[in-house]
């Protein structure tokens, strides 16, 4: 109950700060007076002003992520957008990272300030909904009859709650194998025929795994210290990571993710690092992909993001493959990563439908074409595939189809839609101290057993404040 008083003093106080500021602003002197004065002696060319000033197009505000080449993409997108139509006017704004934006907004949402569109990773989901602070694109979906079966389905999955559309995906990406095909000829291995399984993993990596006396020069296989790879093996078997069909069905009260499917994730792993063929290079993407670019790991998880760089910078012929499951399960899949946009409430209604028509743009054959090539994030409109900048970009990256082909086999479930949790971010971050426990020496069922604890407290605090 002090949370909620507190979060309502704050929205009163910055709209109190709001309207002392346009107050303020209204204030300036000699222009107001010169147009009242226009409006006493000429009234006919005040006319024409208001009907300039009609004509403007609405300006809505996009708050993003995205950096480097993913910026100069989705910038030159809204570029197209703005030159398409005379109404709508996107304004792009680079926010930092994606924690860093979701921080912003949490000050503005729900309020005249907000940005029209954010941009949120899929572990913000969950908070996102609760908010308050969103209006679910299922509404303009429902008002237009906008078809969304043209949508990759397995990546609406995620997003969709309660059979709504809450979000409108943007940068979706999941987890592939890299591997290094020359050392897989070196090592007797056939390059077309990665392993799947994890007892596959285990006996590749001891044939790629090379050592001159006590140094390994190169480790046989290597996972980033992240947890998104640990809840996409377990997924892949069919697991969950929380309760209640993932908190699809009911609100998540505990972490599940310590069951078989998770034990078999890190016994891999113990296993496969006390053998000496499993690489550890942290928690940090350029370190694990700079091992992998100077041959120190001959296979590890990534994005599918990534590929299409790793592939253009790596010295030898690199391969593609799905991420591997247990021979004790079946092949479920993957879940999608990245991020989605969310529409803010509370604005201006044509600052929403300006985001509407913008989403609506975004999700053209062309448009998704467009970012599939430039980011290697997956195409939300398959129809992208068949551009002819696609299949052109595919015939010089044919590794990029792999990545496709593996989204759209994977079986719609609890398990590959993903968890809904609010306080994914912390689930995560215990997922990584469990696997870095694991790598230390401790049990694989004590360190999943620490984590879900600690997970379990931080979901029953939150779930308290949100009563």
């Amino acid at each position: 109950m002090k949370k909620l008083l507190l979060l309502f003093l704050t929205v009163c106080l910055l709209v109190f700060i709001s309207a002392c500021s346009n107050d303020a602003e209204g204030e300036e002197p000699e222009e107001d007076t010169s147009g009242e004065e226009q409006q006493t002696d000429d009234s006919s060319e005040n006319e024409d002003t208001n009907e300039e000033a009609t004509d403007e197009k609405v300006e809505a505000v996009f708050w993003h992520a995205m950096s480097g080449g993913g910026q100069e993409s989705i910038e030159a997108i809204v570029d197209n957008f703005n030159q398409s139509q005379d109404q709508y006017t996107i304004i792009p704004e680079f926010q930092g990272s994606y924690e860093e934006a979701l921080t912003k907004f949490r000050s503005v949402g729900g309020t005249e300030d907000a940005p029209a569109i954010i941009q949120t990773f899929e572990v913000g989901t969950k908070y996102m909904i609760d908010s308050g602070f969103i209006e679910p694109v299922q509404s303009f979906i429902d008002q237009e009859g906008y078809d969304i079966n043209q949508l990759e389905e397995n990546i609406l999955n995620y997003y969709t709650v309660d059979d709504q559309l809450y979000s409108m995906p943007f940068n979706s990406s999941t987890p592939v194998m890299l591997y290094n095909k020359d050392a897989f000829e070196e090592a007797g291995l056939d390059p077309e025929n990665p392993p799947q399984t994890f007892e596959e993993i285990k006996e590749a990596a001891e044939k790629l795994t090379v050592k001159d006396g006590d140094n390994t020069e190169r480790y046989g296989f290597s996972i980033l210290n992240y947890g998104w790879f640990i809840e996409e093996l377990i997924a892949t078997q069919g697991g969950l990571f929380v309760n209640n069909d993932n908190g699809r069905s009911e609100e998540a009260t505990e972490a599940v993710f310590n069951g078989e499917e998770g034990l078999r994730v890190f016994q891999l792993i113990d296993e496969m690092n006390k053998a000496g063929t499993y690489g550890n290079f942290g928690s940090n993407w350029d370190d694990i992909r700079a091992a992998f670019q100077t041959e120190n790991t001959a296979m590890y998880l990534d994005s599918s993001a990534g590929v299409a760089g790793t592939v253009e910078n790596a010295p030898f012929e690199v391969g593609v493959a799905y991420i591997p499951y247990s021979e004790e399960a079946e092949r479920n899949g993957v879940i999608i990563g990245g991020a989605s946009l969310w529409m803010s409430n509370g604005i201006e209604e044509e600052k929403q439908q300006a985001a509407w028509e913008f989403m609506k743009f975004l999700q053209t054959p062309e448009s998704q074409a467009k970012w599939h090539i430039d980011t290697g994030y997956f195409a939300i409109n398959p129809a992208a595939y068949d551009e002819e900048i696609v299949q052109e970009r595919w015939e010089e990256f044919p590794q990029l189809k792999v990545t496709v082909d593996q989204l759209q086999e994977t079986k719609p479930s609890y398990a590959t839609q993903g968890a809904l949790i609010s306080v994914f971010p912390e689930a995560r971050q215990q997922v990584v101290t469990a696997m870095e426990n694991v790598l230390q020496g401790t049990d694989p069922q004590e360190a999943l057993d620490q984590a879900a604890e600690e997970t379990n407290r931080v979901m029953e605090q939150a779930n308290r404040a949100n009563e």
